[in-house]
């Protein structure tokens, strides 16, 4: 008997003594922070997720894997340290290097770690389950890629995703973990040797005193000075610093999408309301972690003006300058840096912009904002945008904690000029790319990262790429209250199909929808809205029980504007239509 017990005593100790890949990844996770895991269950990282929950982990399980990037991309935004996304191999990776490629273009850290299958099946293509050699399609599409094959390797291999995601310009990282690193087992001891804790992953990049003293020369020269804030800015976290800078030199600036509220929409300063003034008229005009690219019209052309313009650029990546225009005076660095190197060399005595051009910008904003009031206090029912946002607008007002998603072609274009924003990163949408799909993975991420109600703006047709997810936000029970702008279709909900054939045109979905349904089916709250009226009441009830909530917010199928504010993208044929 004692012989037994001294038998069982003795592989008990040596159990003790090793560990396999499923968990030195879960240690190496924790070990860096990162404590929260996006992902979609399967072949072969089910029991992984299951281990990470056990030992402390929130893993969360989402319905596709597109859903769960785009919530761990920006969970890295809102957080500076990389989100994490765990997707099976083959269709699950692909479905998750869409976020990762959204990851890297908008500069959120964010780390996909996809398994996949054997390397030795995968590299004589002898068809192995889901067969596919995914680091190489990955390497193009993130800001770096690596493959741990050994599991005494998982340590470095985790530190390097880290380090590249979050240092200098962030963005995405992709981590492939073959099946059979899973299972491998190595000592306990050594296993604990090799994990690696990442020390000042994201070091400040401090500029050069010359380019600090060059922007300093070309803004004192300026008569009309424009700020321009970019997500860059409200990523880095450095919002007193920004907000000193901008009031100690008195220059309107406006706010990118996503850096609204980093100062609020509502600052003396600020010209959102009058963004086609400032970029028309001023002479010289400073990028605070923005790009000039197609958001801003590649700094050139007619919404830019004839006014000659000098640019200041401040950003961490140096090949971002000269990308379309010349940069005058580039300033390379983080933004905390280079702001805090600005201020400094402005020191105590800055001559503030003219009061002229000041002036002048804050009656333009005053006109501006006064000319679309009386459009924003309409009751119409079915309801149109502006109806519609202007309830929203004042909802946001009275909760500027509250985190606020956005998406859609007008529902997207009209929210952004007409809800304002009071603080820092509560403004998330679709970002760089203008893409749809962002939604709710989005509002899981915000709750679950933030503690905060979250109020989605969806348009009907982007609410479709990720509505399945509403299940998702019901089994965890998160504050999310989701307002679809249904006007029955793509743009708008009237167009016909041409050959008076049975289909519908392609624009246009089923009359009628009722998405608040969708909701209740897996026991949130829905709500019919048919008026501004309506939809303000439902959505003060949603935000105050904090319950999941989908409210079908009917609006006029005639309301919205082809492809909203960027129709000119759209090509037209020149063509006469055949009779």
């Amino acid at each position: 008997m004692s012989a037994v017990v001294q038998s069982i005593d003795t592989n008990a100790a040596a159990e003790q003594e090793l560990t396999d890949g499923f968990h030195l990844i879960i240690d190496a996770l924790k070990l860096n922070g990162l404590n929260t895991i996006y992902g979609v269950p399967g072949i072969p990282i089910t029991d992984f997720g299951r281990m990470a929950q056990a030992e402390g982990i929130r893993v969360l399980s989402f319905r596709h894997e597109q859903a769960a990037g785009y919530a761990a991309s920006i969970a890295g935004y809102l957080t500076k340290k990389p989100g994490v996304c765990l997707t099976v191999s083959a269709p699950g990776f692909l479905n998750g290097l869409t976020a990762l490629a959204h990851a890297t273009t908008n500069c959120f850290p964010m780390i996909l770690i996809s398994g996949s299958s054997e390397r030795e099946i995968v590299d004589l293509q002898q068809g192995d389950y889901e067969e596919m050699d995914q680091l190489a399609i990955a390497k193009p599409l993130c800001k770096a890629a690596f493959r741990v094959l050994h599991a005494a390797d998982i340590g470095i291999g985790l530190a390097r995703a880290i380090r590249a995601a979050v240092s200098g310009r962030p963005g995405g990282v992709y981590l492939d973990l073959p099946a059979k690193l899973f299972g491998q087992v190595m000592n306990a001891d050594a296993g604990k040797k090799s994990l690696v804790k990442v020390i000042d992953a994201a070091p400040a990049q401090i500029p050069g005193p010359d380019s600090i003293k060059r922007a300093l020369d070309v803004l004192k020269s300026a008569k009309k000075p424009l700020i321009i804030l970019g997500k860059g800015a409200a990523y880095a976290q450095a919002d007193d610093a920004v907000k000193a800078l901008v009031e100690t030199s008195g220059i309107p600036f406006l706010p990118m999408s996503m850096a609204k509220g980093l100062l609020p929409d509502t600052h003396p300063q600020c010209a959102g309301a009058a963004r086609s003034t400032v970029l028309k008229d001023s002479d010289v005009v400073m990028l605070i972690g923005a790009r000039l690219n197609w958001l801003l019209s590649h700094g050139k052309g007619k919404s830019w003006g004839d006014a000659p313009k000098k640019f200041i650029q401040i950003d961490i990546e140096p090949k971002e300058m000269d990308s379309n225009v010349e940069i005058v005076a580039p300033v390379v660095g983080d933004i905390g840096s280079c702001v805090a190197a600005l201020l400094d060399g402005m020191g105590n005595g800055w001559q503030k912009a003219p009061v002229d051009w000041a002036n002048a910008v804050t009656k333009k904003r005053e006109e501006n904002v006064a000319k679309m009031a009386p459009r924003l206090m309409n009751n119409n029912s079915p309801m149109d945008y502006h109806g519609a946002l202007g309830v929203l607008r004042t909802i946001i007002a009275e909760r500027p904690d509250a985190m606020l998603v956005n998406e859609g072609a007008n529902t997207l274009d009209l929210a952004r000029g007409i809800v304002d924003m009071y603080q820092p990163r509560k403004r998330i949408d679709v970002g760089t790319w203008g893409i749809m799909g962002i939604g709710m993975g989005y509002c899981i991420a915000a709750a679950v990262e933030t503690g905060k109600p979250v109020l989605a703006i969806e348009g009907d047709s982007a609410f479709g790429f990720s509505g399945m997810e509403v299940e998702t936000i019901c089994r965890y029970n998160l504050p999310v209250c989701i307002v679809v702008f249904n006007n029955d279709g793509i743009y708008r909900g009237t167009d016909v199909n041409p050959t008076g054939g049975s289909d519908v045109a392609p624009t246009v979905f089923v009359k009628g929808s009722r998405y608040d349904k969708m909701m209740e089916a897996f026991g949130g709250i829905g709500v019919n809205a048919t008026s501004p009226d309506e939809l303000k009441r439902a959505v003060n009830a949603a935000m105050d029980s904090g319950k999941p909530t989908l409210i079908n917010a009917v609006i006029d199928p005639a309301a919205g504007s082809e492809s909203g504010r960027i129709g000119n993208l759209n090509p037209q044929s020149v063509l006469s239509k055949k009779k």
